[in-house]
């Protein structure tokens, strides 16, 4: 009895230690040091940046668990990392509690040389896996081109609200990769335009001597732009076929002041590796003369034709649509809220393409009391449809789901249902929504512009 008593306390025994043995190991795999970042993939490419200027950080999250020792996280050359965004080295040290509860850091891309540059990040802690974040950026050259020098634009006996002249750009844009206009204002003597009106940059397309719009913006009440150091930025990359050699610039301000607005405009073409060597533009709707010239909403626009057939060149590898919609009018009845239209009503447009709901274009507040253009006269802080007093009217891009090369494909401007009621006792009773929109080809051959029928 006693010897069976013995062999099960020993079968105990070793079932007891196993269990033991087998917990610790288990505890202690699951308690293994590691390191996992967060937002990585968001960083990787940093684009085009002019050789000897700095991009803008952007930011990863680091997560330490069980770690034994500090991380250490190196750049490599032509990147730079920061803990508070502000001081950036290539080298930083986190102590393990600080990597515990998470830890949110910054890197940025100064290229030295022209050209890609691939780089890295690399998180290194003891016994902890080591982790290479993969980088890379584009170091270019950026050439400047200015045109409209203190143009006045005003309203009044020998002032106009237009100006066009020719201006020489880049002979060569096959290896641009991104151009910026910049839109300058500054006040003549007597002051500022005392509100805010529609304005726009445009180019003559030689093809078919029509006026496609570079950028559409809204001046500030009263005031200038010289809270922004180069003015308006508007990415005209779109354009870039129409952008070289001789081209003829208008520019348009639907001012009623004899003050009016000085205008220069800047263009950056920034030498780099562009997504596609060649591209070329069409027209597919253009209705933006001036603020009053756009499609009437919630009445018969059926003069104005917002349906079209869009045929795409065989060697098209990207295709896209760029528009430009800003509403204007305060016609009724108003919004619950109050808020007529097209000015004020916040409203979701669609562009159907062949039939079927594809795109949409929320016309939604923009933050106008934020904007880069502060104390401004007037009521600039209420929010409008989709724009703001002072700032540009944001492009609206939207790209096909494939390339769409040599096929042909319906489009059309669809505008969320409203009906004006045209009351006899409003003295704005129309609305309107001001719009272009163009078609955009990209390819690695040389391209022909799209075509646009009825």
């Amino acid at each position: 009895m006693k010897r069976k008593i013995s062999y099960a306390l020993t079968v105990f025994s070793v079932l007891l230690i196993t269990s033991i043995t087998s917990c610790k190991k288990d505890h202690t795999e699951t308690e293994l040091p590691s390191i996992t970042v967060a937002n990585s993939n968001q960083v990787q490419d940093f684009g085009t940046i002019v050789v000897g200027q700095i991009s803008a950080s952007k930011s990863m999250q680091i997560n330490g668990a069980h770690l034994t020792g500090d991380v250490t996280i190196t750049a490599s050359e032509n990147y730079s990392l920061s803990l508070d965004n502000t001081t950036f080295t290539s080298i930083l040290n986190l102590n393990a509690a600080t990597a515990a509860t998470g830890k949110i850091f910054y890197v940025r891309f100064s290229p030295t040389v022209l050209g890609v540059k691939p780089g890295t990040v690399k998180f290194e802690s003891t016994d902890a896996n080591t982790i290479t974040v993969a980088l890379t950026g584009t170091g270019g050259i950026q050439q400047t081109y200015s045109t409209f020098a203190s143009e006045q634009l005003a309203f009044g006996t020998g002032l106009s609200q237009s100006a066009s002249h020719d201006y020489t750009l880049a002979s060569d844009v096959s290896l641009v990769n991104k151009i910026n206009m910049y839109v300058k204002l500054r006040c003549p003597g007597g002051g500022c335009g005392a509100w805010d009106v529609y304005a726009h940059i445009q180019i003559k397309d030689p093809a078919s001597g029509e006026w496609y719009e570079l950028g559409r913006y809204i001046t500030p009440y009263g005031v200038d732009n010289h809270t922004m150091a180069r003015g308006f930025e508007i990415d005209v990359t779109d354009f870039k076929s129409l952008l070289q050699g001789t081209v003829t610039l208008r520019a348009f301000t639907e001012v009623w002041t004899t003050q009016g607005w000085l205008l220069s405009v800047d263009f950056d073409y920034l030498q780099g590796t562009p997504d596609y060597p060649y591209y070329a533009i069409a027209k597919v709707i253009q209705f933006n003369d001036n603020s009053l010239g756009g499609v009437p909403y919630g009445e018969d626009a059926s003069a104005f034709d917002v349906n079209k057939t869009v045929t795409i060149p065989t060697n098209s590898e990207a295709t896209s649509l760029r528009t430009v919609i800003s509403g204007w009018g305060e016609a009724t009845p108003n919004d619950p809220d109050g808020r007529p239209c097209a000015e004020w009503c916040f409203r979701t447009h669609h562009i159907n393409i062949n039939g079927a709901n594809t795109f949409s274009h929320v016309m939604s507040p923009l933050g106008c009391a934020s904007n880069a253009v502060p104390a401004q006269a007037g009521n600039w802080q209420p929010n409008r449809a989709g724009w703001c007093p002072g700032m540009a009217v944001p492009v609206r891009e939207d790209q096909m789901a494939t390339n769409m090369a040599g096929q042909s494909f319906t489009f059309e401007y669809v505008f969320q249902p409203w009906v004006n009621d045209l009351s006899a006792g409003n003295a704005n009773p129309h609305a309107y929504n001001a719009i272009s929109t163009y078609v955009v080809v990209k390819s690695s051959t040389p391209i022909v512009k799209p075509t646009v029928t009825n």
